[in-house]
């Protein structure tokens, strides 16, 4: 299938502010794309593209005073599978875990596991290692925390979470994960682009999605707290620790933001060939 995604974010300053965003879509999926990804600003002021330490691409610009207007779009194909369920996937002694992936079990920003290990040993410590520990996991966050976008705080912890019981996508995944680090599983952050392709009405309001993926079996797996059901159509934009290493922008100044649309689209391609 191919899938049209995109957006329109707006951000008021008052003088010329420098930003970094993070509104591209991720390496892995490049050879997704079908034709080029066009990510432009309004008024037309140059971006400067490079690769954060985690591989994500990053764009560069300064707001003129006023405001600025990001556009993008881009279409890209996807295999319209449901993301992947493998059961048999082993947690690995750390070990034996790749240097790499090692900075995934440590504390970060929002995921406190120095606060949350004790809890996270009480609840799952008794839980067949790998696959099904994960997932159990994803079943105690999905069912313990309440979505509302009224619960959306930027200052949110993993902690917070876990003792408020409310929050949203990011929420979802930052108290997943870091439970999974807690028991000795890495685990790290993701956003990118989710629709409801293969889900019935009514549907929500577009946004970024949050999840994460845990490192089992030699490779990374990808788990989504919020929904706890496979999904049709993630694209991926970044990945970090968490949310504050994958923010979609940064401004090193005072803004406002003003206007925010996303979008993600199944495209007919019977009906595109048609006309």
């Amino acid at each position: 299938m191919e899938i049209k995604v995109g957006f329109e974010i707006t951000y008021a300053a008052v003088q010329p502010t420098p930003m970094v965003i993070m509104l591209s879509i991720h390496p892995s999926r490049f050879s997704d794309i079908v034709g080029t990804e066009r990510i432009v600003a309004e008024p037309n002021v140059p971006i400067g593209f490079y690769r954060d330490s985690f591989g994500n691409v990053c764009g560069r610009l300064v707001a003129p005073a006023g405001g600025v207007t990001l556009q993008g779009d881009a279409l890209v194909r996807d295999s319209g599978l449901p993301d992947v369920v493998m059961p048999t996937a082993q947690q690995l002694p750390i070990d034996q875990l790749p240097d790499e992936v090692l900075q995934y079990l440590m504390p970060s920003r929002y995921c406190e596991t120095d606060k949350l290990t004790d809890v996270a040993w009480s609840l799952f410590g008794n839980t067949p290692q790998g696959w099904a520990r994960v997932q159990a996991i994803v079943d105690f966050v999905h069912n313990h925390v309440t979505f509302g976008y009224k619960h959306a705080h930027h200052m949110k912890s993993a902690h917070d979470v876990y003792e408020q019981g409310t929050g949203v996508c990011r929420d979802f995944a930052h108290l997943a994960l870091t439970f999974c680090r807690c028991m000795n599983i890495p685990a790290r952050y993701c956003t990118g682009y989710l629709g409801d392709i293969g889900l019935p009405p009514p549907y929500a309001p577009m946004d970024f999605a949050g999840w994460f993926e845990a490192y089992l079996g030699n490779s990374w797996h990808t788990f989504d707290a919020r929904n706890n059901t496979p999904r049709i159509g993630r694209i991926l934009l970044a990945r970090g620790r968490d949310a504050a290493d994958v923010a979609i922008s940064t401004a090193f100044g005072e803004n406002t933001l003003t206007s925010f649309k996303v979008w993600t689209d199944q495209v007919d391609t019977q009906s595109e060939l048609a006309h």
